[in-house]
């Protein structure tokens, strides 16, 4: 294929599996991380040199380094994979302000100026595909989450109201909102915990984040072009 997928947050669980199934693929990669240069290094030794094009390290939480990430992007840019996230856990009440700058930072504001960094290339080539992976919580919401929650609805809507926007310039903008799936950012359960969760869930297991990326597989393809302004659940029947 050929074509270049920026990834921001390549090194988390989910965003490897979306790199691992792209390079197979045959999309050249723009991978981005955080502080988990390890993921990435084995990610490179284990495929393709000529697969991975750029490797870019920024705390998305920090909008000097946002901005410093837009300058450091330096190949054309055909598609977007937003895959990076933080969860917070606790009561709303008793969140600080940092968190509630860092989680507006990270899951809004850097997608809002990354997307704008690059959407004039994509007008201009009258083609592109831009994709978030948000979360069941954006539509649902869930308690002790409601920070999380209101970033990943904001996510929804960024994603709707975009779609429209940009359709006519021959750009796709989708989501993917997976439910419960086997990451680190679940890790913070017992299991007991996993257990209850799972027994909710009509599928009766965790998702893996190799079913997340062969999503992003589907939406990336020339025939998924129709799809526009989409929310694809990934939950299980959760």
């Amino acid at each position: 294929m050929g074509k270049n997928v920026l990834i921001i947050g390549a090194s988390g669980d989910i965003g490897i599996a979306i790199a691992e199934q792209l390079a197979a693929d045959g999309y050249q990669l723009l991978l981005h991380y955080n502080k988990n240069r390890e993921m990435i290094d084995r990610f490179r030794e284990n495929t393709d040199k000529e697969c991975v094009i750029s490797v870019l390290q920024a705390d998305l939480t920090i909008e000097s380094e946002i901005k410093k990430l837009l300058t450091e992007i330096v190949f054309p840019v055909d598609s977007i994979i937003f895959a990076s996230g933080m969860a917070y856990y606790g009561l709303f009440q008793e969140a600080s302000e940092d968190v509630m700058d860092e989680m507006l930072a990270l899951h809004i504001k850097a997608p809002w100026m990354i997307t704008k960094h690059l959407l004039s290339s994509m007008i201009k080539r009258q083609a592109g595909k831009i994709i978030f992976i948000t979360s069941i919580w954006g539509e649902q919401g869930a308690s002790n989450e409601v920070i999380y929650s209101s970033v990943k609805g904001a996510q929804n809507s960024f994603v709707k109201a975009l779609a429209k926007e940009a359709a006519p310039c021959g750009i796709s903008v989708n989501a993917i909102s997976p439910g419960f799936i086997e990451t680190k950012m679940n890790h913070n359960l017992s299991v007991e915990e996993k257990a209850a969760v799972i027994s909710e869930i009509p599928a009766n297991r965790a998702g893996k984040p190799s079913e997340v990326a062969n999503t992003v597989q589907f939406l990336l393809d020339e025939n998924s072009g129709y799809i526009q302004g989409e929310i694809i659940n990934i939950t299980g029947g959760w």
